[in-house]
C-alpha cells in the first residue's frame, strides 16, 4: 500500500471512530459540562502524523451533528491545534494529552458562552472545559497511548519502511 493511501485510510478511520464515539456518548460530548471520550483519539498524533487531520474531520462531523455553526468553526480549531502540538511533542508521551486540552480549554467556554448564550461565567465554563478534557484527554487518551504502545507486532509508522512503494 503506498504510504499516501496509508494515510489517507489512517486519516479516514480515526474519523470514522470519533464520529462513532460522538455519537455513541452524545449526551454528555455536548454543553456547560462535557466529557468528550472522543477526544481521547488526540493523543493518536503520538502515533502517526494521520491522526492530525483524522481528529480534526471527525470533530468537525461531529460538531455538524450536534453544534452549531460558532461550535463547527472554533471547536474543529481547538482539536487541529491540540494535535498539531500534540504531533510537535510526541517525544514524551506524557505530554501528548496536554495541547487538547489546554486549547479546548482556552477555546471552548467563548463559544459555550457566545454560540450557545450560556449563562455561566468564562472562568467557570474554562473549568469545566478543563475537567471534561482532562478526564477525556488525560485519563482516557492516555490509557489508550499507553494500551496502543504495548501492541507488539503493529507497524504504528507505516511512512517510515523501507518497503519499496
Amino acid at each position: 500500500m503506498s504510504k499516501k493511501v496509508m494515510f489517507i485510510t489512517q486519516s479516514a478511520v480515526i474519523a470514522a471512530i470519533y464520529v462513532v464515539l460522538i455519537l455513541l456518548f452524545q449526551p454528555f460530548s455536548f454543553g456547560e459540562i462535557q466529557v468528550r471520550v472522543a477526544e481521547a483519539l488526540t493523543v493518536l498524533p503520538f502515533f502517526t502524523p494521520a491522526a492530525i487531520p483524522g481528529v480534526t474531520i471527525g470533530c468537525l462531523i461531529g460538531n455538524l451533528i450536534g453544534g452549531n455553526v460558532m461550535d463547527m468553526i472554533f471547536g474543529t480549531l481547538a482539536t487541529l491545534i491540540g494535535a498539531v502540538v500534540s504531533y510537535a511533542v510526541r517525544k514524551n508521551q506524557y505530554l501528548v494529552p496536554l495541547p487538547p486540552i489546554v486549547s479546548n480549554a482556552l477555546i471552548i467556554p467563548w463559544v459555550l458562552k457566545y454560540a450557545y448564550e450560556l449563562p455561566f461565567s468564562i472562568p467557570f465554563l474554562m473549568l469545566t472545559v478543563s475537567i471534561g478534557e482532562v478526564l477525556s484527554c488525560g485519563i482516557l487518551g492516555l490509557v489508550l497511548l499507553t494500551a496502543l504502545k504495548s501492541c507488539r507486532g503493529i507497524n504504528w509508522t507505516p511512512w517510515k519502511t523501507n518497503t519499496a512503494q
